[in-house]
């Protein structure tokens, strides 16, 4: 028996404000696209078992032509597979907050696809000697990962983090509300488990994996490159993989998704001594050595210690054309370390302000390429410097300033 997992598809995100001609997000369309040839793909492998872990959705109430689209092609996939069984769980990203909202992925039981969305249930195909113990992610879950003894074929699928045994160094990760613990599920006990969340390919044992996204769809989707690199999968490149795994054989095979655009991290650059026209002339440098030009793609400029007047001088006339040019260019510069090192105790240093805290952290926190750091930095010292003359004024803490 052969089975394909699959996980966090994220159909309907919309980023970076630009439409196709249709007037779609363009993101949206190409995410859409994507799981489009994955379909394809799934078709001509025809497995006899399809479990799909969760976030099939960007958000509990998804975009119309993302409703669509993907009604149109898993009802595809059930009527050219017929007797290919198909197993989803919500994720995060499916389950409403309000219990009395509703699972969008309840629109998809009447093609005859087995949709688990606020309890775990144990799926029982009697016929094929298989079990499939489907778990959504949802709070307040009391889970027993018990097996079916009676069943040849014991499959485990699952939305949720797991804490401790997956990298957290990459900051693209959200809070699951489902926590996973390896020692409870017991992997050897399973046929094979199947989990959602984690959005890079991530194996837990030989027959226990994060699937990873379909696509670039994190809240950093920098960090899942650059885990994806560190990690080797697809070379340099990094990649996207959907996995088919053997329950007789146990061999598991990764089916490569194709990207629907290149993500481009071009080198950082170090701006330390740099006059405004020395880091104009280093980005076109980079953006020069891209192999096919930017166009239409997800670029990235890293450029450190850069201060904030010398970011002012930049020529933004070029950058505007970079950011036409591309599908998204994300420059983002970032300031020199505003704290010294603390020293020790006697040696006259100061300690921190609450304020150079926050900006130290805006200042190196990861972030999505559409948000601009300057900015973002900004806009928080505005509002922690609103709050603190807010309670200046009431009262609150306001300090009695000892005379020199």
């Amino acid at each position: 028996m052969r089975l394909i997992h699959l996980s966090d598809l994220h159909l309907g995100i919309r980023q970076f404000q630009r439409q196709t001609s249709a007037g779609i997000n363009q993101r949206e369309a190409d995410v859409a696209g994507v799981f489009t040839k994955v379909i394809d793909k799934i078709i001509e492998l025809a497995p006899d078992l399809v479990v799909i872990a969760g976030d099939v959705f960007h958000s509990v109430r998804p975009p119309n032509p993302a409703i669509l689209h993907a009604f149109h092609q898993l009802s595809r996939l059930r009527r050219t597979l017929p007797d290919t069984l198909v197993v989803m769980v919500a994720g995060n990203h499916d389950t409403p907050r309000a219990v009395e909202t509703g699972c969008i992925l309840r629109l998809f039981i009447p093609l005859g696809i087995q949709v688990v969305d606020s309890e775990p249930q144990r799926l029982s195909f009697a016929d094929r000697s298989l079990s499939v113990f489907a778990i959504p992610d949802a709070p307040g879950l009391n889970i027993s990962y018990d097996t079916d003894e009676t069943a040849r074929y014991n499959v485990l699928v699952a939305h949720g983090n797991m804490p401790g045994s997956l990298p957290d160094k990459y900051g693209y990760e959200e809070q699951a509300a489902l926590q996973l613990a390896p020692e409870e599920i017991g992997f050897a006990r399973w046929s094979y488990v199947a989990l959602g969340h984690h959005h890079v390919f991530h194996q837990l044992a030989p027959n226990a994996c994060y699937s990873g996204a379909m696509e670039y769809t994190s809240v950093n989707i920098w960090g899942e490159k650059h885990e994806e690199k560190d990690a080797k999968l697809g070379g340099d490149e990094g990649g996207k993989y959907f996995v088919e795994y053997n329950l007789d054989t146990r061999k598991r095979t990764l089916h490569k998704i194709p990207a629907a655009r290149p993500l481009i991290d071009l080198r950082p650059i170090d701006a330390r001594g740099m006059t405004a026209s020395d880091v104009d002339a280093a980005i076109a440098a980079s953006v020069a050595a891209v192999k096919g030009g930017i166009r239409d793609k997800i670029v990235r400029q890293v450029v450190r210690d850069i201060p904030r007047h010398i970011a002012r001088e930049l020529d933004h006339k070029v950058l505007r054309e970079y950011r036409h040019t591309a599908l998204q260019f994300h420059l983002d510069t970032r300031r020199p370390d505003l704290l010294r090192a603390l020293p020790l105790t006697g040696t006259g240093g100061r300690r921190p302000s609450l304020i150079d805290l926050v900006q130290e952290r805006l200042w190196s926190r990861p972030l999505t390429p559409d948000i601009e750091r300057d900015a973002l930095v900004d806009l928080g010292l505005r509002y922690l410097r609103e709050a603190e003359a807010r309670e200046v004024a009431a009262g609150v803490s306001a300090a009695p300033v000892e005379a020199e």
